[in-house]
C-alpha cells in the first residue's frame, strides 16, 4: 500500500470527497437557505457580524471546497478552512455537545481532521498542484 500511485489515488479521493462536502455547505447557504435565514441562525448563535460572516463562511466554502476538488493552492485552502472551522466549533457547535443530531462538535473536528490531512500529506500529484511542481 505504501505506492506512490496508491498514495495519490487516495489523496485524489480524499480531497474530492471532502471539497464536494465544503461546496455542498457553502451552496446551501448562499442559495438553498439563503442568505437572509442563515444570517438569521448566525447571529442567534452570536456570531459576530452575521451577515459578513455568512458571506465570508459561504464563499470560502464554495471556492475553497472546489480549489479542494481540483487541488489548487491545496495546503494554503486546507488551513484556511479548518481555520473556519475552528471558528464555527467556538460560535455554534462547542455549547451544543458532541453528537451531530445536536449541532455538537462530531462533524466538524471530523472536517478539521480532516483538512489537517491535507495541509500535512499535501495533495498528492493527481492535482493541479502536483503538475505545476512536477518537473
Amino acid at each position: 500500500m505504501d505506492k506512490p500511485v496508491v498514495r495519490d489515488a487516495a489523496l485524489l479521493i480524499f480531497r474530492a470527497v471532502l471539497g464536494v462536502i465544503f461546496v455542498a455547505h457553502g451552496w446551501e447557504k448562499l442559495f438553498m437557505s439563503g442568505v437572509t435565514k442563515t444570517t438569521g441562525q448566525f447571529s442567534a448563535w452570536g456570531v459576530p457580524q452575521p451577515k459578513l460572516s455568512v458571506w465570508i463562511t459561504s464563499i470560502a466554502e464554495l471556492l475553497g471546497g472546489a480549489l479542494l476538488v481540483v487541488g489548487l493552492l491545496t495546503t494554503f485552502v486546507a488551513g484556511a478552512l479548518a481555520l473556519l472551522i475552528a471558528a464555527a466549533i467556538y460560535f455554534v457547535h462547542l455549547s451544543s455537545g458532541f453528537f451531530t443530531v445536536d449541532n455538537g462538535i462530531e462533524f466538524p473536528l471530523l472536517l478539521i481532521a480532516s483538512l489537517l490531512m491535507i495541509v500535512v500529506f499535501g495533495s498528492g500529484r493527481a492535482s493541479v498542484d502536483g503538475v505545476l511542481t512536477r518537473g
